[in-house]
């Protein structure tokens, strides 16, 4: 398990000034914390023998300079251990500020390396991992993994370079008396050594509960209007409470496991403190050790108290994060389907598009969506693909903006492999109006715009020709309203214009809407339509839909049926095969008669 965070190392390397300072103010922090004991056991013993001295002298000037000196001795050792006090203090001060820091630049590089990570995954990984679940690995198990790269770093060194001047001071004083107050040590190894094999199981059940609750919280708010119309708020309730229970649970259950540390501690620091006033006194008795070395005993075991005690969440801190990396881990080391060949090309589009026999199965659900399609689309042609749900049509849409490689088969753009352009730069020049439009919590311009550069008239332009600017201005805040989460606060027709304004705001090389128009009535339909024939009169455009548009003079349509292409021709030519296409006609023209 603790393999996992050998990924971690990359960042020790690049932070390497930062942790090696860290570990030197460690060591002169702790360097000026072994250094009271020695002094208190100076005073002490010279404080015994100059009391002892005071009380055999009579009155007199002799016993007033002793007692002068005594005084002298125990001021100056003051002053002495104030002054240590004060550098443990400023070094620990950089240490934090080396370790601590470093830590959080770790955690900053690491969400970093997440997010970017997440953007490269292609879609099919998307569709079998949920949001909420992505989104505790980028937040709680970084956190998780940031207390092992501080915290954990910090007292695991500070634990070794304490300890080991404690032992060396403690074994020069008396080597017996030091074996015998470490005795109980070997028993609390083996009791933390047994406990953290318990948290690091209980550990990744609990990660596993949180990722739960995070999706199904994120569920609920996302699909809140679906809730409050079903009148669900109490179900859903009752299943989060569900989630949350369990993780209450398991939390209490760690928190009754972590228990273990405090006592266990405790019973080492009081059989080591009673072992040095036994052994220690006895030997103090027969002059092999002072009365000062029993005090600088129990100060040095004392002083070993925080030591041993961060063994055991210093431990369990390392095995949170281990549970955590691992989980990172899992995103970070999944394969990237979708990436740019080593010598990808920067094609300008012109717009021609040929499908050669291909076939492709969804990866994750293993449903053949094309079955040997072909079809070629000339440069500046204006198709309609159509037909039933699970035709295959957006399927067609995903390939070409290349989401997902072929299974069989290529795909070629002006007659070169889609497989062989820059992904950024194909995708660029395609503008793609999805099904599920997807506006993000921001102004309505900054959603046009789309992170492209920000020109407030193209934005305008691109609203008009979408027949969406009059509802824009018409809001309180025009084109600075806020859309509210999924854009929320608009309505779906409002939604899909503003899609499509986004989509032209490009000036595309090529243009694909995937029914992106079933919000918006025959009248507005018509406006876009006559709005959308100048500016694409040279670029191939691709429409997607289940729906007939009578106001578009389409070169081509497609009708599709389990992945292959079965009628394919004008309106006219299809009308007098009188198939598919003609008995959808009839009956849509029926409908709207």
């Amino acid at each position: 398990m603790l393999s996992s965070l050998k990924s971690l190392n990359k960042y020790f390397v690049k932070y390497k000034w930062r942790l090696t300072l860290g570990v030197i103010f460690v060591a002169v922090s702790n360097f000026f914390a072994v250094l009271p004991p020695g002094i208190i056991r100076k005073v002490m013993d010279q404080v015994y023998v100059h009391i002892s001295q005071y009380n055999l002298l009579a009155d007199g000037p002799q016993k007033t300079i002793l007692k002068s000196e005594v005084l002298d001795l125990v001021m100056y050792n003051g002053f002495l251990l104030i002054l240590f006090a004060v550098l443990r203090g400023v070094f620990m001060f950089f240490m934090r500020q080396t370790i601590i820091v470093m830590s959080r630049h770790i955690e900053y590089d690491q969400k970093k390396e997440i997010y970017t990570k997440y953007q490269e995954l292609s879609t099919s990984f998307f569709k079998s991992h949920r949001v909420g679940d992505l989104m505790s690995r980028i937040s709680e198990d970084v956190s998780r993994v940031r207390m092992y790269t501080g915290p954990a770093i910090m007292y695991g060194i500070n634990l070794v370079v304490l300890t080991l001047l404690c032992l060396v001071n403690m074994f020069r004083v008396s080597v017996s008396l030091s074996i015998y107050v470490l005795l109980p040590l070997p028993l609390l190894a083996i009791s933390i050594f047994y406990v953290n094999k318990i948290i690091n199981r209980k550990s990744e059940k609990i990660q596993a509960h949180l990722s739960n609750i995070t999706s199904r919280a994120q569920e609920t708010y996302a699909g809140i209007r679906v809730v409050k119309s079903f009148n669900q708020e109490e179900a859903m309730y009752r299943t989060f409470s569900e989630a949350t229970e369990e993780y209450r649970k398991s939390n209490i259950n760690l928190a009754l496991t972590d228990a273990i540390y405090g006592p266990a501690m405790g019973i080492f620091t009081g059989m080591s403190i009673l072992i040095t006033v036994l052994i220690g006194g006895y030997q103090a008795i027969n002059g092999y050790i002072t009365v000062g070395n029993i005090a600088e005993f129990v100060i040095y075991i004392s002083m070993l108290t925080f030591p041993i005690m961060a063994i055991g969440f210093t431990a369990n801190m390392i095995t949170r994060a281990a549970v955590s990396q691992r989980r990172i881990n899992e995103f970070l080391d999944a394969p990237v389907d979708i990436r740019n060949a080593p010598d990808a090309l920067h094609h300008n589009l012109i717009g021609k598009v040929e499908f050669r026999n291909v076939t492709f199965v969804y990866p994750h659900t293993g449903i053949r969506a094309l079955e040997q399609f072909n079809l070629v689309i000339e440069k500046g042609e204006k198709v309609a693909v159509m037909g039933k749900t699970g035709s295959g049509k957006s399927t067609l849409v995903h390939l070409l903006l290349r989401m997902y490689d072929v299974t069989e088969g290529e795909i070629l753009i002006d007659g070169t492999n889609i497989k062989e352009l820059d992904l950024g730069s194909l995708r660029k020049q395609v503008s793609y109006v999805p099904q599920d439009v997807f506006l993000f919590s921001d102004t309505i311009a900054s959603n046009i715009a789309m992170g492209d550069t920000f020109d407030m008239e193209r934005i305008q332009e691109a609203a008009r020709l979408a027949d969406v600017h009059k509802d824009i201005v018409g809001l309180v805040s025009g084109y600075d309203t806020i859309t509210g989460e999924r854009g929320v606060m608009l309505s779906g027709g409002q939604k899909q214009r503003i899609s499509i304004a986004r989509a032209l705001y490009k000036k595309p090389a090529m243009l694909i809407m995937d029914d992106s128009l079933s919000a918006v009535d025959s009248k507005t339909e018509n406006t876009i339509q006559q709005n959308l024939s100048a500016i694409l009169k040279d670029k191939t455009t691709i429409i997607i839909s289940h729906r007939i548009f009578r106001h578009w003079n389409f070169d081509k349509i497609i009708i599709m049926e389990d992945g292959r292409i079965v009628e394919q021709g004008s309106h006219e030519t299809l009308m007098k095969l009188d198939g598919h296409y003609a008995a959808l006609y009839q009956y849509q023209t029926e409908d709207d008669e």
